[in-house]
Parts: C-alpha cells; sequence; structure tokens
C-alpha cells in the first residue's frame, strides 16, 4: 500500500454544506425544462441562473454585449428578480414541483476529480450571489448555459450603443429596460430578421438591416411595408459618436466605396452567436469544432452526455441549431436514468440542416479588415488593435522585445491564442475575452492563411465570472488542510532570484544561512 504525502489535500477537502441529485446551470427554454422534466421524474433539483445579473456586471458586458444601452430600472434588484421570474411560466411550474430556484446566483466555477486532480469529495460547483460564495455538490450536473452573441469590431464599435442581438432580447424581454430608440441591425439571417422585428414591435425604429453578402440571408418578408430597409454588400464604416455614445453609423460598400449615414443611438451586432463552453472546457469535457453548430462544442451523444459520465449539456450550449427544450427534457432523463431511475427514453427532434455559421462570419471579418484597417480595436479591455496583435506588440507600458509577425510564432502549426494573450494582454481584461476571443481567432486564421477550425480554443479558468475578491476569500478550509500551506513557501528555489540561479547564493535559505547542497 501506497502511503499518502502527509502534506498532500488529499482526504481533507471540504464536503460542500448541500448535495443535489442533479444541479442544472442556466434557467432558459432548455434549462427550466430539464429541471422540470427532472423533478417530476422524483429528482431532488437546484436550477441556478445569474440572471437578475446586477448592473455592475451588465457595465462589464458580463455575460452579454450591454454596450451601455440598460436603463437605471437595472439597478434595482427587487424589480429585475420580478421581471426575471414573470418572463417565463416554467418559472412557477418549477417552483411547484420543489425544484430548488436560485436566481441571481452565478456558476463561476466547476470541478471534478480527473487524472491530474483526485483530492475532491465528488462533482463540485462554485456559486456566488451578490453576499457569498460557496462549494455546492451534485451526483449529475446538467449545463444549459446557452449562447452569447459574436462580437466584430469596426471603427467607433468601442462606445456605448453598440449592443449584442441577444443582449438586446434580455434588456427587451427579460427584463424591460432597453434604453435604445433607433438601431441599426448588422446581420441578415434569422437572428438579425428577429431582432429587428423584436425591436419594431417594442416601439424602438429599425433604420436598417446590414448585409455584408450580395444577398439576405433569411427571408424578409415580415419587414415589408415597415419601412426598414435591408442594405446588401455594405459594411460598418464607422460608428460617430457623442457624450452618450453612438449617434449614427456610417456606412461602407464592399468594394470600399462611401455608403450612406444612418441616425442611430444603437448598433445591433446580430451576425452570430457563440456557444457558451467555459464551464464544459473547466470540467475537462471533450471539445470539439463544428461549423454548423457555431464554432467549439461539446462532443456528446444523443442524450447530451458528455465525456464525463455525470456531466450533461443541453441547448445552445451544446451547439447552435437544437430545439433547446426538448433537448433539456431529453438531457434530464438521460441524467436520471443514470442514477438508477426508470424513465422513459426521449426521441430527439428532426430539425433542418443548420447553416454553415463559421463561413458566414468569416465574410463579415474579411470585410470588416479591408474596409476597417489594423487600427480597429480588437480587445477593448487592454485597447489592443488589429496590428497590435498581428505584429505582436507588448502592452505600451512595458519594455519588452519589438513587434514581430504572429506567424513566427507558429513553427509549421497553428498559432495558438493563449500565447497571442501573453504577448498582447488581448483578452485579459475583465470582460474574460468574450468581446474579443472570436476575433482573435479569426484574425489569427486569416493572417496565417490557415482554416479556422485548426486554430485552438483559447482556455479557460475558474473563475469563470468576475467576481470581487471578498467573495472567493470566504470558501471554508478544514485544519488539516491549512496545516502545511507553507510547504510551499519553503521550497528554496523559489526565493532565489533568476539572476541568482547558478551562483552560490542559490545555496542559501530564505533566511541567508547555508543549505545542504544534497537537500535543495
Amino acid at each position: 500500500m501506497t502511503a499518502t504525502d502527509p502534506r498532500s489535500v488529499t482526504g481533507k477537502f471540504p464536503p460542500p454544506a448541500e448535495t443535489f441529485q442533479l444541479a442544472v446551470v442556466g434557467a432558459g427554454p432548455a434549462g427550466l425544462a430539464a429541471a422540470i422534466a427532472a423533478a417530476e421524474a422524483g429528482l431532488r433539483v437546484l436550477l441556478i441562473d445569474e440572471n437578475p445579473v446586477e448592473s455592475a456586471q451588465m457595465g462589464l458586458d458580463v455575460p452579454l454585449l450591454y454596450g451601455g444601452r440598460a436603463t437605471a430600472a437595472t439597478g434595482r434588484p427587487a424589480r429585475m428578480l420580478e421581471q426575471v421570474i414573470a418572463s417565463d411560466p416554467g418559472f412557477a411550474e418549477a417552483f411547484d414541483l420543489g425544484v430548488d430556484v436560485r436566481l441571481g446566483t452565478a456558476c463561476w466555477g466547476a470541478f471534478a476529480n480527473g487524472p491530474n486532480r483526485q483530492a475532491l469529495p465528488g462533482l463540485l460547483l462554485g456559486l456566488a450571489d451578490a453576499e457569498r460564495s460557496w462549494l455546492c455538490g451534485a451526483q449529475r450536473l446538467l449545463l444549459a448555459p446557452g449562447a452569447r452573441d459574436l462580437v466584430l469590431g469596426f471603427p467607433g464599435s468601442d462606445q456605448p450603443g453598440v449592443v449584442g442581438a441577444q443582449a438586446v432580447a434580455a434588456l427587451l424581454g427579460r427584463y424591460d429596460a432597453f434604453a435604445g430608440r433607433r438601431a441599426v441591425v448588422l446581420g441578415s439571417g434569422t437572428l438579425g430578421i428577429e431582432t429587428a422585428l423584436l425591436l419594431l414591435e417594442r416601439g424602438i425604429a429599425v433604420a436598417a438591416v446590414i448585409e455584408a453578402r450580395d444577398v439576405p440571408q433569411a427571408p424578409t418578408d415580415a419587414l415589408d411595408g415597415r419601412g426598414v430597409p435591408v442594405l446588401c454588400g455594405m459594411l460598418p464604416g464607422e460608428a460617430i459618436g457623442g457624450p452618450d455614445g453612438v449617434t449614427a453609423l456610417r456606412l461602407v460598400a464592399t468594394d470600399g466605396s462611401p455608403g450612406p449615414l444612418l441616425e442611430a443611438d444603437t448598433v445591433v451586432l446580430a451576425v452570430g452567436t457563440v456557444p457558451n463552453v467555459e464551464l464544459a472546457q473547466v470540467l475537462g469535457c471533450a471539445l470539439a469544432f463544428d461549423a454548423l453548430r457555431g464554432g467549439w462544442v461539446p462532443v456528446l451523444d444523443a442524450d447530451g452526455a458528455t465525456s464525463l459520465s455525470m456531466v450533461f449539456i443541453a441547448g445552445d450550449g451544446a451547439g447552435l441549431g437544437d430545439d433547446a427544450a426538448a433537448a433539456g427534457r431529453r438531457a434530464a432523463l438521460a441524467a436520471a436514468r443514470s442514477l438508477g431511475l426508470a424513465v422513459a427514453e426521449a426521441a430527439p427532434p428532426r430539425l433542418p440542416a443548420p447553416a454553415d455559421a463559421i463561413a458566414y462570419r468569416m465574410d463579415w471579418m474579411r470585410g470588416l479588415i479591408a474596409t476597417g484597417g489594423a487600427g480597429t480595436l480588437v480587445c477593448q479591455c487592454e485597447e489592443v488593435s488589429r496590428g497590435d496583435l498581428l505584429e505582436l506588440r507588448p502592452p505600451r507600458y512595458l519594455d519588452a522585445p519589438p513587434p514581430r509577425p504572429v506567424a513566427s510564432l507558429g513553427n509549421g502549426g497553428p498559432v495558438h491564442p493563449d500565447q497571442v494573450k501573453r504577448l498582447t494582454r488581448a483578452g485579459m481584461g475583465p470582460c474574460q475575452g468574450r468581446r474579443c476571443r472570436e476575433q482573435v481567432a479569426m484574425l489569427l486564421a486569416l493572417a496565417t492563411d490557415t482554416p479556422l477550425e485548426t486554430i485552438p480554443l483559447a482556455s479557460y479558468r475558474a473563475p469563470v465570472r468576475p467576481l470581487p475578491l471578498g467573495l472567493l476569500a470566504d470558501t471554508e478550509e478544514l485544519a488539516e488542510m491549512a496545516a502545511h500551506w507553507e510547504v510551499w513557501f519553503g521550497i528554496q528555489g523559489q526565493w532565489v532570484p533568476w539572476r541568482d540561479i547558478g551562483t552560490p547564493r542559490e545555496h542559501l535559505d530564505r533566511y541567508g544561512e547555508p543549505v545542504d547542497p544534497g537537500h535543495l
């Protein structure tokens, strides 16, 4: 029998304060349907959702690109909670079935034992609300995180008024707190047309729908007679700004010729959405690139089971184009069966074949590069432009090596976004890459003339939501775990400056006393 290192945390991790048979993350169509189906099957279910999102998080464009177009009503937590509950009758059904529903609660991490981690007492979720952070246990986990907006930069896109279609839908439908009055919609696919119709239904004027390709990508019949032109072969040339952000959008044709100036206080990005895979990657679920499902998505079986036996995923977070509610119910029943419950299987619905989402967004990216130039910001948080990224320019406040072409990193293989992030800081800001992650990957693919699917997925790390350090600092720690933490600070080499490595000073301990070389 192998002895356990007394300084290891094995067996010392505190058990979670609460454990559920099934935890569902995300209370959209997939998550609500999953929680209801699991509760009907007899499981003890926890359903969490980060909505209502605090106004401070909205200001960071987390989790959606709110773009400074939320009203002051978002600063009233009680009203926001009422709006969320009223936005979907499924909440009342979940309450009646005994589902433990926790709104305004973010899942900042999910952790399971694996090849490099064996000390956990089971599957754990890192949860946080406005007052505390804690670890919750679950026998099974069903992720229904949905999707976020694809963000594409153009001159002036870093000012208030440039918002995502998902954020517009949330501000109008979930919160009733949208501040825009006249909008331009970028993208004529189903997302763009539906967003334009939603704006019109809520009394928001739509100046135009803009399309980079030569023809609309979805039927536009519903816009006929409503005074909304669909302008094809056009791109956003520059967002004109004022004290409150965008006041107009100047268009440019794909051939570079000047286009019209449209008065608007809001520019809605509706070119596409991106599956949220943060928690899946942090957990270690297998991911693969699928152009028909929106990019990087989890590898799933027909019931939503992942490469980890205790984790299931449903809805847009599993890939675009599925019937979210049906997928949620199917995954919940599969989770129940995996726990030994005798429940019937649900047949997957038949859906039309999806279009190539990646080819469409790459067409937009090529056009924006051709018309917007190298000075356009990619990472707003760290003020990294396209030119900075492609020449690997370090932040201006660092005394670092001179720029060099991004292709020099490849060594015959694809350039990894994580390496580019470390050199340029693109993606290191408080939005955690939500506004630049896909742009960076597309730029790297175009600059190195490689297919987008060969560019690795930039890594996610917990916490996947920005949290105050004060919340994380309260994590419970048993005395047995804390007893040997100082061992990490007794490693001799850790106290030697790199300039002194290989010199006599390396053989002194942190107190300046000689160290037996045999103990180094």
